[in-house]
């Protein structure tokens, strides 16, 4: 064990034995620690940081009654600090897929749309060629989002009938797109 880890450990230990002023040194040379150890990995986001140190201190707060005084100190901190930068870059992924700015192609929208549109049309050619007891479960159930049983009322056939008409008007449509292809 290293000069730093013992000092480390007997802080804390006498700190969890009731000494706070020890407990509040062992917080404080903890954190110059933990700002080291942040500072190697966050290179391109030094103004975190500080943020992460601060919650690193906490958790490990809130958590030293779990630490096992057998085992090594840093271990354990460490263990908690890479939970919290995980956290963190979680986060700004998450955060960064959410505003994360599109290209200033305005046709990028507008084929979408027009692709959605064609693709509306060419599904509506299909179905039109299919019978109603093929088409308006489909329609009903896979386009519109109802039930089987709603499916049923609205058309008033019944909901074995409704579960085949999908079935087969699935088959009929799937055989109608191969002899287009």
């Amino acid at each position: 064990m290293n000069t730093s880890e013992a000092r480390l450990k007997d802080l804390l230990i006498r700190g969890l034995d009731g000494e706070a002023p020890v407990y509040q040194a062992f917080l404080m040379e903890m954190s110059t620690h933990l700002r080291a150890f942040f500072r190697k990995r966050l290179t391109r986001l030094p103004d975190e940081v500080e943020d992460l140190v601060q919650e690193s201190l906490l958790a490990i707060h809130n958590k030293r009654h779990t630490y096992d005084v057998d085992q090594p100190l840093t271990a354990w901190v460490h263990a908690i600090a890479k939970y919290k930068l995980v956290d963190l870059l979680r986060r700004r992924a998450s955060r960064e897929r959410l505003t994360d700015p599109l290209d200033d192609e305005t046709d990028f929208f507008s084929s979408a749309d027009s692709e959605a549109s064609e693709a509306r049309r060419d599904l509506g050619k299909l179905l039109g060629q299919l019978p109603d007891r093929q088409r308006l479960p489909i329609v009903h159930t896979k386009l519109e989002g109802l039930s089987v049983t709603e499916a049923a009322q609205l058309t008033g056939m019944s909901e074995s009938a409704i579960k085949i008409g999908v079935h087969r008007g699935m088959k009929a449509l799937a055989a109608l797109i191969r002899g287009a292809s």
